[in-house]
């Protein structure tokens, strides 16, 4: 039967099209440059990449990481950590000289953790070989940004979202159509530490739900999310622009090494902190 209705005509005998929420977490051996896209296209929540990192490789970081010196966001938990973040330098328009004399200091702190080697190089190599092009530091004022953060979250992670376009617009030289999040866990701790992601990013209207650094979680309590909780050596990619948060540790030591990947129009990926 078709019925008319208004200027419009609708035939009731042709069924609604299917609609697939796709935001499954998927475990991989390795990584691709179609995981990448499927990621940057929002038809995964989460990807595991198993044993990024060898265990013998996640250990020598780790007592590297014990031997520099930390500082620390200041967030209640506080969270540790190794290197600047873009967010905590952008005040007036730009990163300002403070964060680059910043991320020259802790970038040679961490040049020599794994084995006398980066393990920042180490992760853009492998990420270069799946992607099939340079992977290269992100640029802001034409300088280098710092990527290859160490964190370790021995508490948990308010909900949040990472952006750099709406929460630093004028950081970056070149904007990222899209924006993942890398972090290679080093040490996992007891129990506790998932990683959880939502199928929900910032609207305008959750600035009054605001709760320090995150968001109350009610805002996203009716909406799909994946739970990841990776092995030592293992990897996690998501979209950092879907709220995210980490649950709360027992025991152990919750060490990532954590950076943005940005993928730009003309090929290479670019990555910051």
């Amino acid at each position: 039967m078709v019925a008319v209705k208004s200027q419009y005509t609708y035939d009731d005998s042709v069924a609604a099209t299917s609609v697939y929420t796709l935001f499954d977490a998927e475990v991989v051996e390795e990584l691709t440059h179609d995981h990448l896209i499927r990621l940057a296209a929002g038809v995964v929540g989460a990807l595991q990449i198993k044993n990024f990192f060898t265990t013998a490789e996640c250990t020598a970081i780790v007592d590297g990481v014990n031997a520099a010196e930390m500082g620390s966001y200041a967030f209640t938990p506080p969270i540790a950590k190794l290197g600047p973040a873009a967010y905590d330098f952008y005040k007036t328009g730009e990163l300002g000289d403070a964060y680059f004399d910043n991320a020259e200091r802790d970038a040679k702190a961490r040049a020599t953790l794994l084995d006398g080697e980066d393990p920042l190089g180490t992760a853009m190599d492998r990420l270069s070989a799946a992607w099939g092009n340079r992977v290269q530091r992100a640029t802001s004022g034409g300088r280098p940004m710092y990527a290859g953060m160490i964190r370790e979250i021995n508490n948990s992670a308010l909900m949040h979202f990472d952006e750099i376009a709406r929460e630093c617009p004028t950081g970056l030289d070149q904007i990222p159509v899209a924006q993942l999040a890398f972090n290679c866990h080093l040490s996992k701790p007891d129990g506790g530490g998932e990683a959880v992601v939502f199928r929900r990013g910032w609207k305008p209207s959750d600035e009054a739900h605001r709760d320090g650094y995150g968001y109350a979680t009610y805002l996203t309590e009716s909406e799909p999310s994946v739970s990841v909780n990776p092995d030592v050596g293992d990897a996690i990619m998501f979209d950092p622009r879907n709220y995210h948060l980490v649950t709360p540790c027992t025991g152990g030591r919750r060490i990532t090494l954590s950076f943005f990947v940005g993928l730009t129009g003309a090929g290479p990926l670019v990555v910051w902190s």
